[in-house]
């Protein structure tokens, strides 16, 4: 029989901050949660009034690590609402864009974040002494996924060249012909980050959730799809999404939790892999069977093993769609498509490297009326306490010290991006 309390304030290797609290009495867990303590950033507000070719500027600054990926859907968001057709060529080096913030966060959280917890490091910085080929290999991949989105969104932080309808410039052949020749000289890299991970073993832990994620018939969904729920086997339009997905409020957070069909859910990259593993690349496919990991796998713990799969799945796809672009040809001159309407609503949707992303725009004359954003952390809240008390049984008979790093190390298999989730949903103007 054990009595525990922890309490990690902050945790880190996350973005953000929040607190770890885990209680125990006579054996049994009283109280397990992950509290999020950041101050509500208002985001929904700062967007009410604001023009539609500037929407995209402003909510890229949610985040540093996931600016595409807010752009990306916010984009969506406003080319719903005004009526905006984009290009195939548009649409697909968003993908490209996509591929690469998905590939740069990845690795991130993989090697940066995550790893420190597989070999009992404290951070990555000893690393750095004691297998400097490894931490150099992560940052020569960091670093390839930073120019894939810098070549063809003007910079990776806050990217300027995706506008409504399409983009401001695009990169020449030339330049997209040697990028393409570059991601193709790190392949090796990739397969040694295969190979390490599959060398690192991850807790023993199981319990069953739901997962949610956009699923697309043509392909393993990131840029577009409809909402998919493994407990319903069905899909939702991004319009009709609170159909599904319903958010409330906790007294011990200052962020959102949310629920579907049960008491919680996972989005993320485990999520993807578990909802569309048919779809992801062959490539990928032995990446998965390397890591010992198959659908449907409910360890959160390999997380960060589905991350590196995606990872593969996103250097092959990166690839593929560039060399389409090159084979077909594009117009390097072509012009955003233009608002067939200055008034409407629209939902955009994307698969950013956390998980589903959403946002939720009403135009009135061109101005923003109304704006509604769910963030992948959000809705992964409610999940991560029911993993804490689920987990916490089999860990309160551990020294503190071992119990403490191994809840910590739950909460970070889901990469949280804490500041991401901090909104407020409605706001009152008086």
């Amino acid at each position: 029989m054990s009595d525990m309390n922890v309490k990690v304030h902050h945790l880190t290797r996350v973005e953000g901050h929040g607190n770890i609290v885990v209680n125990s009495k006579n054996g049994e867990v009283v109280d397990a949660r992950f509290e999020i303590v950041e101050s509500p950033r208002f985001f929904e507000a700062m967007l009410k009034g604001r023009r539609w070719q500037e929407v995209q500027y402003i909510t890229s600054r949610i985040c540093g690590i996931c600016a595409v990926g807010h752009t990306s859907t916010s984009l969506q968001g406003t080319e719903m609402a005004l009526g905006m057709k984009l290009s195939d060529q548009a649409r697909a080096l968003r993908k490209v864009v996509f591929f690469g913030e998905e590939l740069q966060s990845h690795i991130l959280h993989a090697y940066f974040l995550a790893a420190p917890d597989f070999v009992g490091a404290p951070s990555v910085i000893p690393l750095a002494a004691t297998a400097p080929d490894i931490v150099k290999r992560a940052l020569k991949l960091k670093k390839l996924a930073n120019k894939v989105c810098e070549v063809i969104a003007g910079r990776h932080v806050h990217p300027i060249a995706m506008v409504p309808g399409g983009f401001s410039k695009y990169p020449d052949p030339k330049t997209l012909k040697a990028l393409k020749e570059e991601l193709l000289s790190y392949s090796g890299d990739v397969d040694e980050t295969v190979k390490l991970f599959a060398t690192l073993e991850a807790p023993d832990y199981h319990r069953e959730t739901e997962f949610l994620s956009l699923k697309n018939p043509k392909e393993y969904a990131f840029y577009e799809g409809d909402i998919y729920s493994s407990d319903t086997k069905k899909t939702v339009k991004q319009i009709d999404y609170r159909s599904l997905i319903k958010e409330t409020m906790v007294d011990y957070s200052t962020s959102k939790h949310a629920h579907a069909s049960r008491g919680s859910y996972m989005v993320g990259a485990l999520a993807r892999f578990n909802n569309n593993y048919d779809q992801l690349h062959p490539r990928a496919k032995r990446a998965a069977e390397a890591m010992k990991i198959k659908p449907v796998c409910y360890n959160t713990f390999m997380a960060t093993h589905a991350q590196v799969v995606e990872t593969v799945h996103c250097f092959e796809e990166a690839v593929a769609y560039i060399d389409r672009l090159l084979e077909k040809g594009y117009d390097v001159n072509e012009e955003p498509a233009k608002p067939t309407r200055m008034s409407g609503r629209g939902v955009g949707a994307c698969e950013v490297p956390r998980g589903l992303l959403i946002h939720d725009y009403t135009y009135e004359d061109g101005l923003i009326k109304d704006a509604n954003l769910i963030i992948p952390t959000n809705q992964n809240l409610a999940n991560m306490d029911a993993d804490l008390r689920a987990f916490a049984p089999a860990v309160i008979s551990k020294p503190h010290s071992e119990a403490e790093l191994l809840f910590e190390m739950l909460i970070r298999a889901y990469d949280p991006c804490i500041s991401c989730s901090c909104h407020l949903l409605h706001v009152e103007w008086v």
